[in-house]
Formats: structure tokens, sequence, C-alpha cells
């Protein structure tokens, strides 16, 4: 690298970490299900704790079911997030979404590599653009013009997007919890990360993963054993239930404030109704260790245990469009935000992809790059 792309590349980074510090919770619109009670409650506290302005909260009126029909996504929750823009003049100035439990969770349609359905949150990402004139295609998926992009600084119109994050768990302790977690979030503890034995592309990503990341902060394992009971963690990537090798559902992992989790798992984002205790997951071949139509893991146990987000899917994603560990930890440990830590490492938009907590969660930079 000669001298020009060394200055090239140092400017760059710096221009991202301005713009990193710089987001605050100004750049954030709340989405609240007014047919929500719980939705409403989780919005109006998310906002007093964050100090989100009041013209930000975002009242609309759907269904509380989890899955809607796409007509039902667009007279209740696009056109009402795009009232709100709009009518507000808030169109540039928000960068950053969260919808609340109690809005709809999946859009439905048809399955497969040109599915038409999708996460609501993952939809709600192009209403920038739509609002811009650009039209996409229902079916299949839309490429995220911010994916793998670590030395950009997120903003528009470069990035012609909004970050939609969501604050939901099993209930409304739940989310108090995440988002209390959140304000008190630092750069300390482990990275677990548990790859298998005989996964090539995915351990691939998970090695690189570790690799990444300082050796002393990281937990890592790619032998059929299966991490568990670890403390002080700050971040877990595996394949959950998908490893062959796990028979439990929860790991018994304590974690730090702002810890996250990713998993490449198809289903873990289906529902976040909490299953019964007896409930320990199970297998494809057998229906009756099936609950809400999969016997996957769920990222709500996640939250349960004490992580602050993490990510999921509801419904399949296929391996390439889940979350690259490999992009997505070493952002968050160098200080990115949550919500611009995740959607660098997701490629797909208008898909099955949706991320949980506060999107301005930073762990801030290392403790050896503060001053």
């Amino acid at each position: 690298m000669n001298r020009i792309q060394i200055i090239a590349t140092l400017s760059a980074v710096l221009i991202a970490q301005t713009r990193l510090h710089s987001a605050t919770a100004s750049n954030v619109l709340v989405v609240i299900n007014s047919a929500s009670a719980v939705s409403k409650n989780i919005g109006e506290y998310y906002g007093r704790k964050r100090g989100v302005p009041l013209r930000n909260l975002c009242r609309i009126n759907a269904s509380t079911e989890e899955t809607i029909t796409r007509e039902e996504y667009e007279k209740t929750i696009e056109s009402g997030v795009r009232r709100c823009l709009v009518s507000l003049n808030l169109v540039e100035q928000i960068l950053y979404m969260v919808t609340t439990s109690g809005v709809p969770l999946r859009i439905s349609g048809t399955d497969g590599i040109s599915a038409t359905t999708a996460a609501v949150d993952s939809e709600l990402t192009l209403v920038y653009g739509r609002l811009k004139g650009q039209s996409y295609p229902v079916a299949g998926l839309v490429p995220n013009p911010f994916y793998n992009r670590p030395n950009a600084a997120f903003g528009h119109p470069n990035f012609p997007i909004y970050l939609v994050t969501r604050l939901t768990a099993y209930d409304f302790n739940g989310v108090k919890a995440i988002i209390d977690r959140a304000l008190v979030a630092r750069n300390a503890g482990k990275f677990i990360i548990d790859a298998t034995s005989d996964r090539k592309e995915g351990d691939q990503w998970l090695k690189e993963a570790a690799r990444q990341l300082p050796a002393d902060r990281v937990v890592f394992d790619d032998t059929a054993k299966v991490l568990s009971g670890i403390s002080d963690v700050i971040a877990y990537a595996s394949y959950g239930s998908n490893d062959w090798a796990r028979k439990i559902r929860r790991l018994g992992l304590k974690y730090l404030p702002g810890a996250i989790v990713n998993e490449f798992v198809s289903t873990n984002g289906r529902t976040f109704r909490r299953p019964p205790d007896t409930w320990a997951g199970g297998s494809w071949d057998k229906p009756e260790t099936y609950f809400a139509g999969s016997p996957q893991s769920l990222v709500a146990d996640y939250l349960e245990e004490g992580a602050t987000g993490g990510s999921g899917h509801v419904s399949e994603p296929y391996l390439q469009f889940t979350p690259r560990p490999e992009i997505l930890l070493p952002a968050y440990y160098s200080g990115r935000n949550l919500a611009e830590s995740f959607y660098l490492a997701i490629p797909a938009l208008s898909w099955q992809n949706i991320v949980v907590g506060d999107p301005l969660c930073s762990l801030g930079p290392p403790a050896a790059k503060q001053h």
C-alpha cells in the first residue's frame, strides 16, 4: 500500500469514527402501534430513557398479530411511517427506526429464494428509497448498499436506507431490561465463537471473526464441543440449534451489558411468544418438538438470559444471507453502534432478517484507543 492509499484509508476511518459518535437519539424514529398497550409502553419507556424527541415517536394503527398480509403492511405500517417522516420533515434526519413488541413481525407470502415473505423491519429499511422515488420488487431480496462497508460513515444520501431494529422480548419487563442494559454497555468481556467441525462455509466465517479480534478477548472452539456456562460474555456467535452436538435449549452463558448474539439459524426470529418451560427444541422430523412451527432455537431465549441484542430470521434466509460474524463482531468491538454493526453484516434487505436491540447501543472504542 503506497502513501496515498494509506492516507485515504486513514481518512475513511476517521470519517467513520466521527459519524459513529455523532448519531444521537434525534436520529431515531420509534414506531408505536396504538392498538397495542405493550407497544405504547415500550416506545414511551425507550423514548424517556434515551431522550428521543417526542416528535420522533411515530404512532400507527395496525394489527397486533405477529403475521400480516402485504396489503395490511402497506396500508397500516408503511403508510403510517411515511406519514410521520414526511409530515414532520424527518426524512433526512432519521437514520434508525425502532419497532416495538405489538408491531407485526412478518409479512406473509411465498418461500424460497424468490420469497414474497419478509420481515416487517427489513421491509421498512427501504422506506427512504421509496420516498425518493425508488421502486423495489416484491419477490426476492434487495442488495444492502451498506453491506461490508466498514470504513464508511452511515448517512443519507450515500446510503438510501434506514437501519431498523426492534425492541422486543417475551414481555415488557424483558424489553425494559434490554433498554437499561444498552445504556450501560462497555467494551469488556469475551467474544464466544462456537464453530463446528463439519460446516465449511459458516465455520470459515466464524474462524475469521475470531482471527480479527484480540486473542485475549476470544473463546473459540471448532470441535464437536458445545460452549456453555461461560461468564463475562459480550458476544456469542454459533450455529445455534443447527449445531448437531447441541442438545440443550439454554447454554447458561452470563452476559455483560451490551452483549449481542448471532446464530446461523433459519427461524430463530419466528416468534416472541414465550414457549412452555418444558419445550427444549428438537428436530424437523419430529413435529411434536416444534414451537411456533419450528424446532429451532429462539433469539428471545438469549435476551431473557441477559443478552442486550441479537439477530434473527422470520423465515428461511439461506446461509449466505445471514449476518456475517467476521464483519459484525469486529465492527461492534471497534465501537460501531448495534444497528450499524448488524447492518454492515447483513447482505440483503426486504428479506427475512430482524435485528433486536437499541440501535444506539455501543460498547465504545476499545480501551487501548480511549484518550
